[in-house]
């Protein structure tokens, strides 16, 4: 059950508190203004315009293409010697718009941004609000956090829409593969052995991947579709194409599965006569690992709020590229809850509840919680201290690289 004791002093949590009472109609027209001109992945330039805009009027200095991303961009508030991160979603998926909700968590996350830069001085923190594209493809945050986005982050945050309040579930790891293969077209009926046929070289991958499934792990998953497989009947294929996923429950069995897949699609290709190329669609997610206290901390907030955060500890669920971020520095992604009706996530069904009356109360909840996450951290010396000190350790680590 969820702790309804907030440990956040009773000025501090004023102050959190009113500031999302003063900011919540630009938080909630953010959120409607994302869901209704909804952005694929790397070209989401009007959602950043938009959250640019909010941020300079609550006195956040801004950077935008930051990491060599067009619609990536930091925007910072304060000089305190912890700097604290929250992560802005803003991608949508093709033709059913937001229907994951990131209109939701984006808004959420420049709310909480907002309010805990109001107590940045009292606290001596510093807020950095990261906006990170492309989500749902691509890997925004693995990019960012390779480029040292996150190197002066001492801890992150986010909240993801959905139908439930939830904290501390884990996600899978996954990668996404694009093999094609190419071979010799010829005539399928007066030549057919001039030919080197890329189809049969998918069936024969296609095959081997299924057979593969059968001694799989529980939780591992291998998916495949054809997205090219010829023109005519008559043609022998010399072009044919498969998209492949492949999820795991830790990065360590994901490189495992792929090992095995890999030698699918290769043998595919070995035994037709053709030639495969593999190519990595985006990035690899690693699985997410949510901080103990951060998941306590949000507990306590959200509960504040009159919610009851159900415990996902030990499951996996779907896959986020925030699980790359807190395999670097402590994090959370919990699970803000509206309601959705009996509607799953990337449907069209999920998109029309976004901008309920419900939703846009989840983003000033999440927003609310998450910054005083943040006061927390501040504020308890032993968990400044294992902040700071990470920090120090992680610097060293790359000086000594470089």
């Amino acid at each position: 059950m969820t702790d309804r004791r907030t440990l956040v002093p009773a000025d501090v949590a004023a102050k959190i508190e009113s500031c999302v009472e003063t900011w919540s109609g630009a938080l909630i027209t953010l959120s409607h203004s994302l869901h209704h001109e909804p952005e694929l992945a790397f070209e989401e330039h009007r959602s950043v315009s938009k959250i640019i805009d909010l941020a300079e009027g609550a006195g956040f200095e801004t950077a935008t293409g930051v990491g060599g991303l067009a619609t990536a961009f930091v925007a910072t508030k304060g000089t305190g010697a912890l700097t604290i991160g929250f992560c802005a979603e803003y991608d949508a998926l093709p033709e059913i718009g937001h229907a994951c909700g990131h209109n939701v968590n984006g808004a959420a996350a420049v709310g909480a941004a907002i309010a805990l830069a109001e107590v940045a001085d009292s606290l001596d923190v510093r807020v950095k609000l990261v906006g990170t594209p492309a989500e749902e493809a691509g890997g925004g945050k693995a990019i960012l956090l390779r480029a040292g986005v996150f190197d002066d982050v001492a801890a992150a945050m986010m909240v993801h829409a959905g139908g439930r309040d939830e904290v501390g579930g884990s996600s899978l790891a996954m990668s996404q593969w694009s093999a094609e293969y190419v071979g010799r077209s010829s005539h399928a009926a007066t030549a057919p052995w001039l030919g080197a046929n890329a189809l049969d070289a998918v069936a024969v991958a296609y095959n081997a991947v299924g057979l593969l499934r059968q001694q799989l792990e529980p939780g591992l998953v291998v998916s495949i579709i054809v997205t090219e497989g010829g023109q005519a009947c008559n043609v022998i294929p010399s072009n044919a194409r498969v998209a492949v996923e492949i999820r795991a429950t830790s990065t360590s069995k994901l490189r495992q599965v792929q090992a095995r897949v890999r030698a699918c699609l290769e043998a595919g290709a070995l035994a037709t006569g053709t030639d495969v190329t593999i190519t990595p669609c985006g990035e690899d997610f690693a699985e997410l690992r949510q901080d103990d206290f951060m998941t306590r901390a949000y507990s306590r907030a959200i509960g504040a709020r009159g919610r009851t955060a159900l415990s996902r500890a030990g499951d996996h669920i779907a896959s986020t590229d925030m699980g790359n971020v807190s395999h670097v520095l402590p994090a959370i992604h919990p699970t803000i809850g509206y309601d959705v009706g009996d509607a799953a996530h990337h449907t069209a069904e999920f998109a029309l509840h976004g901008t309920s009356p419900s939703a846009d109360e989840a983003v000033l909840d999440g927003a609310r919680a998450m910054a005083a996450v943040g006061a927390e951290l501040a504020l308890d010396r032993d968990q400044r201290t294992r902040l700071l000190d990470r920090l120090q350790i992680s610097h060293l680590r790359r000086e000594e690289k470089v």
